[in-house]
């Protein structure tokens, strides 16, 4: 029996997405080509970010045949395998095995306040408690949680950020919570003031 090749379709007549990658990569790969070699450090890196791109324009499968405009979206990929290789680059120092590791058993301080999160979250009035834990607590995008309650996205946005300032104001009461000139957890007393 034969191995289904670039000719083939696949037995049923659908197509796999193969087709439709190919179709697109002969039209677009010396274009494609030409902006990675522009834009990348040599040639060695631009061949291989092109094939990247064809990589992941074929993990997409028959996704693929249901875009748009698929040269718009091998143009995006190779926009940012470009950016992800810049930060590849980035110069990195190597640290000293003299810096003691932190012990197993510590946590960083914005981690170690889930037991004091679980306690004052119900504090919170229900609308408040209800976008924290659906967007911050179950990773709902605030677009998802928009239309699964009828607001506009505008609208989630502004109940999310007015239920974080009002959790904040919580923790910073109720456990003791102390930020860094960065704004983020530097430290907690993780009890209960009250």
């Amino acid at each position: 029996m034969q191995e289904p090749g670039p000719s083939h379709r696949v037995e049923s007549g659908v197509d796999s997405g193969f087709e439709c990658v190919l179709r697109a990569w002969q039209a677009h790969e010396a274009e494609l080509l030409g902006f990675l070699a522009h834009h990348a450090s040599d040639a060695d890196a631009a061949q291989d970010l092109l094939q990247e791109v064809f990589l992941k324009a074929l993990r997409q499968g028959r996704g693929f045949c249901s875009l748009d405009n698929p040269r718009a979206w091998l143009f995006q990929v190779a926009r940012n395998a470009l950016v992800d290789a810049g930060r590849m680059r980035r110069p990195s120092v190597e640290l000293s095995e003299e810096i003691p590791a932190p012990p197993a058993d510590e946590r960083a301080p914005v981690e170690a306040l889930d037991a004091c999160i679980a306690r004052n979250l119900p504090l919170l009035g229900d609308e408040d408690r209800d976008i924290v834990q659906r967007c911050d607590l179950d990773g709902q995008t605030v677009r998802g949680y928009a239309d699964a309650t009828g607001l506009s996205l505008p609208a989630a946005k502004a109940r999310l950020l007015r239920a974080r300032k009002r959790l904040r104001d919580t923790l910073v009461e109720r456990c003791g919570v102390r930020f860094d000139p960065d704004g983020s957890v530097c430290c907690h007393a993780g009890q209960d003031g009250a």
